[in-house]
């Protein structure tokens, strides 16, 4: 993790005239956790996950166009929630992958020559704000890569094969890792030619392998990625808190 360097965590510095850039939204998955329920439909306070998603970039003055990648049988679902609430943003919606990896490298596709940085967000995290994507998006004006992430509180143990503990992890350098995550994106295909049989769960991680400059930017503990039926019960509280903090 030498290439992961210290954490920019001011939001009040974001540079307002920074040119805006696309992002990916992926929101292909099985929703595997969600017994057989597509998460990206399921609504929070009336309203579908992957609309309340897509909306967050749509008004935010950082973001240059949106490309959705989703399962096929979705693309004509999506695009009537973006025609009926005038969602102006979103130029693609294309099928998805067998992996998430692929699923981006599917959205990828969809970028011109001209747009060399790209933000990558899951479809499942309904609650990112324009601080938080003006972060990472200022941050790629110096870095290969930069995500939006949160400091562990927890305790953390490492486990062997056999449930025994075997050591407690230094808590002062973990983060959890959320999106957006913002990559250069001739370094992002080329990492992901050199890599193209590691499984990856985020887009970070194929920069580091790769040895490109990563950077953490400060996310938030509303920023969650609705995974289990359960976490509907916190979306919906998290977005009546902000709708309360709005008023």
């Amino acid at each position: 993790m030498e290439n992961l360097v210290k954490p920019l965590f001011q939001y009040e510095t974001v540079d307002l005239n920074t040119n805006p850039v696309p992002v990916i939204i992926v929101a292909a998955g099985s929703s595997s956790r969600m017994k057989g329920i597509n998460k990206q439909f399921l609504e929070v306070s009336g309203e579908p996950v992957i609309l309340k998603t897509i909306k967050c970039f749509n008004n935010c003055k950082f973001v240059s166009r949106i490309i959705v990648v989703t399962k096929q049988e979705n693309i004509l679902s999506i695009e009537k929630l973006c025609s009926d609430f005038c969602v102006n943003k979103v130029t693609d919606i294309v099928s998805g992958g067998n992996t998430r990896h692929e699923s981006v490298l599917n959205g990828m596709k969809m970028l011109t020559e001209n747009e060399n940085f790209v933000l990558i967000h899951d479809g499942a995290r309904p609650f990112v704000d324009d601080s938080i994507i003006g972060s990472v998006v200022r941050a790629l004006q110096t870095a290969d890569c930069a995500l939006a992430a949160i400091k562990v509180t927890d305790t953390v143990k490492q486990i062997d094969g056999e449930d025994m503990v075997i050591g407690t992890a230094d808590r002062s350098k973990l983060y959890l890792a959320q999106t957006p995550q913002g990559v250069n994106v001739k370094k992002y295909l080329k990492a992901s030619g050199n890599y193209a049989h590691e499984d990856f769960t985020d887009d970070a991680s194929v920069m580091e392998i790769s040895g490109c400059k990563v950077v953490v930017c400060k996310g938030s503990r509303y920023n969650i990625k609705i995974t289990t039926p359960e976490d509907i019960v916190f979306a919906d509280a998290i977005d009546k808190k902000l709708k309360e903090k709005s008023q």
